[in-house]
C-alpha cells in the first residue's frame, strides 16, 4: 500500500509518499480501506515536533493522521466478521496511521456510517465535529445572543456559524480574506468582516449599533482574540478553543471582573478528561451531520501523495473548512 511516512521533525517536505507493507489487524482491531483521511492543524504542530502534552511522546518514524473513513476489509482474529464491508469512520486517538491507503482501528472506536454521509464529511465530524459539539455545549447559545466566531471559514468556524443560526442568534463572523468573508456570509452570518484589514473591530462596532457581543468563540488568539474580548459586553461569555495565531488571547482580570465576564477553555484537560469520554461527542456530531443540521465544509481536498501541499496550505491559511486527503 501507499502511505505518508515521516522520519524527521521539520517542514512539510518531511512528509514522504512511499510504498509500505500491507497492514494486518491484531486482536480487537479491523483494517480500514481508507477513502478519506482528515488533516488537522495539530497534525502540522506534531510534524514540526512542537506539540506538547500527550503529543510530546510521538515517536518517529511514523505515518501521521488520526481521522479516517472507509470500508472494513479485514478483521482481527477475535473480531466478528459482520464488520467486513461496512462503511465506518474512526478517530485513531493519539495513534498515528491515517495518511495511508489502509489504517488499523480498534473495534470500539468505529462508527458505522449511514448512506447519507460521505467519507470526507465523516472525517470532518469525527474530530473537528466532536470538538465543535464540546464548545457549543459550553457556549449554550440562545436566540437572544450575539455570537462572534473567529476563523469562521475554518472547519470549526463553519459549524459554529450554522449552530448559532439554528439557535436563532445573531452571528458576527470573522474570516481572513475576501473569499472567506463571502463564504461565511453565504452561511447566514449577519455581519461578516475581514480581520486582516485595519479597523475591522470598528466595523463590527458600527454594524452592531447599540448591541454588544454576548458570546465569543475564539480559536485564533493574539491580537484578533484580544479585540474580540474587548467587544464583549457585560456578562459576556468567552470560549477559548485554540490560538492559531501562535499566541493565546491576552486577558485582563480587571476587565473580566469589571464586566462580569465568563472565560472558559473548551479544550485541553477539560476535553481530554471529559466524564464519559469523547465517544458521545463523536456520536452526536455524526448524527447532526447525517441529519443535515451541521454540514461540514469540505472544500480543500488533496491527493494522499500531496500531503505536504495540504500541510503548507493549512499553515498558510489558504484553505477553507476541513482539509481532507483522498488516497
Amino acid at each position: 500500500m501507499q502511505a505518508i511516512r515521516q522520519y524527521e521533525f521539520g517542514p512539510p517536505e518531511e512528509l514522504r509518499y512511499e510504498e509500505v507493507p500491507d497492514l494486518h489487524p491484531g486482536v480487537g482491531q479491523v483494517r480500514i480501506a481508507v477513502e478519506a483521511a482528515g488533516v488537522h492543524l495539530v497534525d502540522t504542530t506534531i510534524r514540526q515536533g512542537l506539540a506538547g502534552g500527550a503529543f510530546a511522546s510521538v515517536e518517529l518514524p511514523m505515518t501521521p493522521g488520526r481521522e479516517v473513513a472507509g470500508i472494513v476489509d479485514h478483521v482481527g482474529p477475535d473480531v466478528d466478521e459482520s464488520w467486513l464491508g461496512r462503511r465506518v469512520v474512526a478517530h485513531l486517538g493519539l495513534a498515528s496511521g491515517g495518511y495511508a491507503e489502509q489504517a488499523l482501528a480498534a473495534v470500539g472506536s468505529l462508527h458505522v456510517l449511514p448512506d447519507t454521509l460521505g467519507a470526507d464529511a465523516a472525517v470532518a465530524m469525527i474530530g473537528t465535529g466532536r470538538t465543535a459539539i464540546a464548545v457549543l455545549e459550553l457556549a449554550a447559545i440562545e436566540a437572544d445572543d450575539v455570537v462572534a466566531v473567529t476563523s469562521a471559514a475554518g472547519g470549526l468556524g463553519v459549524l459554529f456559524v450554522q449552530a448559532a443560526r439554528h439557535a436563532g442568534a445573531a452571528v458576527v463572523a470573522l474570516a481572513g480574506g475576501r473569499a472567506k468573508v463571502e463564504r461565511v456570509r453565504s452561511l447566514g452570518a449577519d455581519i461578516a468582516v475581514d480581520y486582516t484589514e485595519e479597523g475591522w473591530a470598528d466595523q463590527v462596532r458600527e454594524q452592531l449599533g447599540d448591541r454588544a457581543l454576548t458570546v465569543a468563540l475564539d480559536g485564533v488568539g493574539g491580537k484578533v482574540g484580544a479585540a474580540v474580548f474587548d467587544l464583549l459586553g457585560a456578562r459576556g461569555r468567552l470560549i477559548l478553543f485554540g490560538y492559531s495565531s501562535g499566541e493565546p488571547t491576552s486577558l485582563s482580570t480587571t476587565d473580566i471582573i469589571g464586566r462580569s465576564l465568563t472565560v472558559t477553555a473548551a479544550i485541553g484537560p477539560r476535553l481530554i478528561n471529559r466524564p464519559g469520554g469523547l465517544r458521545p461527542l463523536e456520536t452526536e456530531a455524526l448524527a447532526q451531520a447525517a441529519a443535515g443540521r451541521l454540514v461540514p465544509l469540505v472544500s480543500s481536498r488533496f491527493r494522499l501523495a500531496d500531503a505536504a501541499l495540504a500541510h503548507t496550505a493549512l499553515e498558510s491559511r489558504a484553505t477553507t473548512g476541513k482539509v481532507v486527503l483522498i488516497p
